[in-house]
C-alpha cells in the first residue's frame, strides 16, 4: 500500500518531500514537510494521496500548516 502512496508522490516532482522524526512534538512517529513554489500542485498531491488505499487506514487527518519560506533579512523586514 505504501508503494502506491510513494508512486503518487512521484507524479509531483515540483513538490519536495522532507521526512523527520516527531519525537516530543506529538504522538506520531514522523512528520512530513513539503516544499513547493506551486501551491496548486501541493493541493493536487494531497487530494491524490487521499484516494490511495493506505489512506483508508488513517483515523485522524492531522492539521496542515501552510506558510511561505523567506530568507532571514526579508523575514525581519516583513515584521515591521
Amino acid at each position: 500500500m505504501m508503494a502506491e502512496h510513494i508512486q503518487v508522490g512521484h507524479k509531483y516532482p515540483e513538490v519536495l518531500l522532507n521526512t523527520t522524526y516527531s519525537f516530543g512534538i506529538h504522538d506520531e512517529d514522523f512528520m512530513l514537510a513539503f516544499e513547493t513554489d506551486t501551491l496548486h500542485k501541493f493541493q493536487d498531491l494531497i487530494m491524490d494521496l487521499r484516494e490511495t488505499r493506505v489512506s483508508g487506514y488513517i483515523a485522524v487527518d492531522t492539521p496542515m500548516i501552510v506558510c511561505v519560506k523567506k530568507d532571514i533579512v526579508p523575514l525581519i523586514r516583513s515584521l515591521g
